[in-house]
């Protein structure tokens, strides 16, 4: 009998443990080359990058500014808020259509861990800004990662910002790594893909020209939903991004005729369907032990020792008799 009780209460103990913990462990932060270029992604389009529902309505901080008039899902990302050079109202997004007046990430990349990073993006500073609805912790750590690890903390030594030009590029280097690397899905001219639309097309050419720092972004990080490869993963410095910019910016910005529709290739992954507001965004789930398996196995557990009680006490009943 004390067998049994010490085995039941094992189980149970253990079963406890290892649902809630399953539950409260999340993946390690990582600064691995994947996870940054992920983290990038998600700085892009989250909702995209992670393969989550997308968000309805306006983020809850947009209504404190008024120079934005964007709506909806641009008002989630995170370029949109804080910039393609990461810097805010201190960057290229501190005029024009764009601004915001929000602060850039290049304070916290410098003077936050990674850990800080997620405890911002969980609402520790504003509960406005609070991701962990939507996300999970390792989408959250990624992009902490992004902000921590990959970003460029000062693009104006890589771009001016006044003619958009790349400073130091080398062209004719750009144009081995452009033939090397993307002419297999953007073709040689760079309009291969229409990220676009017929009316408004937009081409490889098309961003270097208009948004060098969106271009050297996306370079780096990839492109969320396709499967473009990262130069984080890859390889691919910054000044090697640099120089594919340089190289770039001679391809043309539009078609000589009619613009191709958008291919399947080129438009992002479906988003799933829209959710009623932030705070009732599925969670994509947590890293850890998965609970229900865990369950069932305590509750095998259980069943396995109570029948070991029973046959033992039979075959006491039966050595008595």
């Amino acid at each position: 009998m004390r067998i049994w009780k010490l085995l039941l209460v094992a189980c149970i103990v253990m079963v406890s443990l290892l649902a809630v913990g399953g539950l409260a462990v999340a993946t390690p932060f990582s600064d691995t080359p994947a996870n940054v270029a992920k983290g990038g992604q998600l700085y892009d389009k989250w909702w995209v990058a992670a393969g989550v529902a997308q968000p309805q309505g306006d983020h809850p901080l947009w209504a404190t500014q008024t120079t934005n008039t964007r709506k909806g899902l641009d008002t989630w990302r995170c370029k949109e808020c804080h910039g393609w050079d990461y810097k805010g109202k201190d960057g290229a997004y501190g005029s024009g259509s764009h601004k915001t007046g929000f602060v850039g990430v290049v304070d916290a990349s410098k003077n936050k861990t990674v850990e800080q990073i997620v405890a911002i993006l969980k609402g520790a500073g504003n509960p406005k800004h609070n991701f962990s609805p939507a996300l999970n912790d390792a989408s959250l750590g990624a992009l902490a990662s992004f902000i921590k690890e990959g970003i460029v903390p000062d693009l104006t030594q890589n771009i001016d910002y006044a003619t958009k030009k790349p400073i130091g590029g080398d062209a004719a280097k750009g144009k081995e790594l452009f033939t090397s690397r993307c002419v297999a899905c953007h073709a040689a001219d760079g309009m291969k893909l229409n990220f676009g639309s017929a009316e408004a097309p937009e081409f490889v050419g098309t961003i270097a020209a208009d948004n060098p720092q969106e271009f050297l972004h996306k370079v780096r990080a990839g492109q969320p939903g396709a499967p473009m490869p990262s130069g984080f993963e890859t390889n691919l410095t910054l000044a090697d991004a640099v120089n594919i910019l340089a190289y770039a910016q001679s391809l043309p910005a539009k078609p000589a005729t009619a613009a191709p529709a958008p291919t399947a290739a080129a438009a992002p992954a479906q988003p799933a369907p829209a959710v009623a507001a932030a705070t009732q965004l599925p969670r994509t789930g947590e890293s850890g032990l998965p609970v229900l398996p865990i369950a069932v196995a305590g509750l095998l557990l259980v069943a396995g020792g109570w029948t070991v009680r029973n046959l033992h006490r039979g075959r006491l009943k039966g050595l008595s008799g």
